[in-house]
């Protein structure tokens, strides 16, 4: 049975999810330290395994910002058509946002995984890099739901994994399991309804 759609108007935290858009170009309009803050806050409320919060936060402006953009824009040409349009759509955010908000993982529980459990190290790579890819993953969108609620637009761009290790050293990150790269700012006009959802119905199984 569908639920009562009003609850998507009435209960903030619902709203919310419902109104989040992927926005890829974004107004000249500056976004405030205080925000960005906001944002950074709420990306570290997610849960994580054990607690043990294995992400970093690396925001760019300016230069640097820039500089991000240029190396996707060079290096989109070594992959197929598709995803050079792709890459390049990307630089072409990355430069019209006011701000940029990379996250990446630390490591740090890939690392230590094993003090806190007694798992063989033959498995125990796997299990932690899961756990962290899921924590900071669960991070990148609670940064995206807090942009929402601001009335921020921002966009996790996706297709960036494909330049993975290269985005992590132009950070000065070490290499690792994930990264996401986020320009966030606001949007140069309405985002409109997005993309049609199929029925969560369709989505899903009871086991009783």
């Amino acid at each position: 049975m569908q639920p009562d759609e009003s609850i998507f108007s009435v209960n903030e935290t619902l709203k919310t999810i419902k109104e989040r858009r992927s926005i890829r170009f974004f107004a000249k309009e500056e976004i405030s330290d205080e925000q960005i803050n906001i944002l950074l806050q709420a990306a570290n409320e997610a849960p994580s395994a054990h607690n043990q919060q294995s992400w970093r936060f690396i925001v760019l402006k300016g230069q640097k910002k820039l500089g991000l953009a240029e190396l996707v824009a060079e290096g989109a040409s070594r992959f197929s058509r598709p995803a050079q349009a792709l890459l390049r759509m990307a630089a072409r955010s990355i430069v019209s946002a006011p701000v940029v908000i990379a996250v990446a993982n630390s490591g740090e529980l890939i690392d230590h995984g094993t003090e806190l459990f007694k798992v063989e190290k033959e498995m125990a790579r796997d299990f932690f890099r899961t756990m962290e890819i899921q924590s900071s993953a669960a991070a990148v969108q609670n940064l995206l739901l807090a942009a929402t609620s601001l009335g921020l637009a921002s966009v996790w761009l996706g297709i960036m994994f494909l330049m993975k290790d290269e985005v992590l050293a132009f950070l000065g990150e070490p290499a690792g399991e994930f990264m996401a790269v986020v320009p966030v700012g606001h949007a140069t006009r309405e985002s409109g309804s997005g993309p049609q959802k199929e029925p969560f119905e369709m989505k899903v199984k009871y086991l009783d």
